[in-house]
């Protein structure tokens, strides 16, 4: 594998590790609906604002996620609303694993 591959490769594992976490996949979701204040998510994601504010800095460290200060409060917007199509994608996967644990598929169970 080349190089410019292999930089390709670890750029997609890295969104993908910052999408790996219930907690940010919850505001990933909410974040879908519109723009939303630190105070907002940190009342879905029921942690400290430390713990929130974490999470929210791997998102926008990945380029899922970007903010804008007002005041004394942050907002958060998706920068990519594609993101939450990968879902639908994973859903999916989701639902053939549940079929196919209950049935044989393509020779595995």
């Amino acid at each position: 594998m080349n190089t410019q591959r292999r930089q390709q490769l670890e750029a997609r594992a890295r969104v993908l590790k910052a999408l790996a976490h219930p907690s940010r996949l919850l505001m990933v979701e909410e974040l879908e609906a519109g723009e939303r204040c630190v105070c907002d998510l940190q009342q879905l994601v029921g942690a400290d604002m430390s713990t929130v504010s974490k999470h929210l800095s791997v998102l926008k460290n990945a380029g899922i996620v970007t903010d804008d200060k007002r005041g004394n409060q942050v907002f958060y917007r998706l920068r990519v609303p594609c993101v939450t199509g990968f879902f639908d994608c994973i859903e999916a996967v989701l639902s053939e694993q549940a079929r196919c644990s209950s049935a044989v598929c393509g020779g595995k169970g």
